[in-house]
């Protein structure tokens, strides 16, 4: 093969329809993620995208929603106690992790039960890691 994939454009989670103000209340007031418009091809659509240091978020919408329980996105975050204190201050209860690895992290569900996984960055994540 001599096409090669280069990195990852955005990811899309699935939000119910008529939830956007939720949605954005939940991802861009309490976590911190900006909007910035869809083109207008897509308005019609409804969802809303999102975007971070390093991330690109869509949440669309889907008309027969059933939240992501096991599937999720992980999020990598500076300071992950800071993170869980102020995710506690908008009564967002973490979920700790029990694996077992020596990686920060603990979960979290968007206001439609979708799963979100908070990693501290300072801990390498996953994807940086070269071994364990």
């Amino acid at each position: 093969m001599t096409a090669a994939i280069t990195g990852l454009d955005h990811v899309q989670v699935s939000i119910p329809a008529g939830s956007e103000d939720a949605a954005r209340r939940f991802y861009v007031t309490i976590l911190g993620l900006r909007e910035v418009p869809k083109p207008p091809e897509l308005h019609g659509r409804g969802g809303l995208w999102l975007v971070g240091e390093g991330v690109h978020l869509h949440l669309g919408v889907e008309s027969d929603f059933r939240p992501a329980l096991k599937s999720h996105i992980a999020l990598l975050v500076d300071d992950l106690e800071s993170f869980r204190a102020a995710l506690m201050a908008h009564d967002v209860a973490p979920a700790e992790d029990d694996s077992g690895l020596p990686v920060g992290r603990f979960y979290v569900s968007d206001p439609f039960g979708n799963r979100i996984e908070l990693v501290a960055a300072n801990d390498r994540g996953f994807t940086l890691r070269t071994a364990w």
